[in-house]
């Protein structure tokens, strides 16, 4: 299970790396600032895509097998950006951690209940998305000092090994593991005309959506609220981080109880939480507890939607987690672009009410909409 982390670890921090590298990145390939941004933008809708495709493609090929191609692939694609001469070498590399990123999610994340006690299937689940929050903490941050000390190619370079490694590991470590059944297309399409699997994914598209289209201009909105400098603002924002890794654990154990239960807490703490912001996060203490406890409920999203879809379809977990990682990276482009809108039609701090509005309607989703028949993910 820590060898699957380390593998979530590496394609998250892959895909976020050019956050903290773009004005040097743009600056050697001879592009605008938006035109670098699209490194971002292509491999996100790249993962989406690909988590059902290539669920689809290898059949019955045995799973430790095709997690260890994935991260070869990722190694690869690092070491091409490294290398690229040009801006679009650059998105063909991006173009490869996409479909590395989008595999190893809908391969691994479902993979607790094949690696461990039924007993230890929440936490082990948590470990596995604690790569995503950790990489949004240390990854990427260690990737631009990085990219500061050595330059911006030697941080993709440091990554791409590291994806060697990970793929070394996994390897070594994980068991054979042969497809439980062949994802077909019709099974997709039969997932997703089960109500319970379609509440999930609701669920997961606006929290996801919601979450994004705040967060990405939280910077702006406490530059507003409370004249918070730059240095103010990346400690604020490591302290969200740090509650968010809190937050995927605790979410964890929760949802192996009741996926319900933990979904209906998020929710409703991550709205209050996000449309509370333009009233008490004018002062920073009241910046610094709200950022706390957004990263406390938010840290628990991944886990505790995963856990949903599992207990949803225990015949077709990797189907499901296929659907999940498509809906989740969907999801991303789209809160940024509808956060984007907000903040150009109602000003920044309107962004934080329609996060607050999205996670208001995954509440009610959650409310209304049919939980899988068992509370427990078995």
């Amino acid at each position: 299970m820590v060898a699957v982390a380390a593998a979530t670890f590496t394609v998250v921090t892959s895909e976020m790396l050019p956050v903290g590298l773009l004005t040097p990145m743009r600056d050697a390939l001879g592009v605008t600032d938006g035109m670098a941004g699209m490194t971002l933008t292509v491999t996100g809708l790249v993962a989406a895509l690909a988590a059902p495709a290539l669920t689809l493609a290898v059949g019955r090929l045995d799973r430790r097998l095709v997690l260890c191609g994935l991260m070869t692939l990722l190694a690869v694609a690092n070491t091409v950006a490294a290398a690229a001469p040009d801006f679009p070498v650059m998105l063909v590399a991006r173009v490869l951690v996409g479909l590395s990123m989008g595999g190893v999610w809908a391969l691994g994340s479902g993979l607790a209940v094949r690696l461990v006690p039924q007993r230890s299937v929440g936490s082990a689940t948590a470990l596995v998305f604690s790569g995503v929050a950790v990489a949004s903490v240390l990854g990427v941050p260690a990737g631009t000092l990085m990219g500061e000390l050595g330059g911006w190619r030697s941080a993709f370079v440091a990554v791409g090994v590291l994806a060697g490694a990970v793929a070394a590991g996994l390897s070594l470590l994980l068991p054979p593991l042969p497809a439980e059944t062949p994802v077909r297309l019709s099974g997709v399409l039969a997932l997703l005309r089960d109500v319970r699997v379609r509440t999930g994914l609701v669920v997961v598209a606006l929290l996801v959506t919601g979450h994004f289209a705040a967060y990405t201009y939280v910077r702006p909105v406490l530059e507003t609220l409370t004249g918070a400098g730059a240095e103010l603002i990346s400690t604020l924002l490591l302290v969200y981080g740090l509650a968010g890794i809190a937050g995927n654990f605790m979410g964890g154990a929760g949802a192996v109880r009741s996926p319900r239960g933990a979904l209906l807490v998020i929710s409703g703490v991550l709205a209050g939480t996000v449309l509370l912001v333009p009233v008490l996060g004018v002062g920073v203490p009241g910046a610094v507890a709200l950022l706390v406890i957004w990263g406390l409920a938010y840290g628990g999203v991944s886990v505790s939607t995963q856990s949903w879809l599992t207990a949803a379809a225990p015949g077709a977990r990797e189907t499901a987690s296929a659907l999940f990682v498509a809906v989740f990276n969907a999801a991303i482009s789209a809160g940024a672009l509808a956060g984007g809108r907000a903040a150009d039609g109602w000003g920044a701090v309107g962004v934080m009410w329609l996060g607050g509005a999205l996670a208001l309607g995954a509440l009610l989703a959650v409310s209304v909409g049919k939980a899988p028949a068992t509370e427990r993910c078995e």
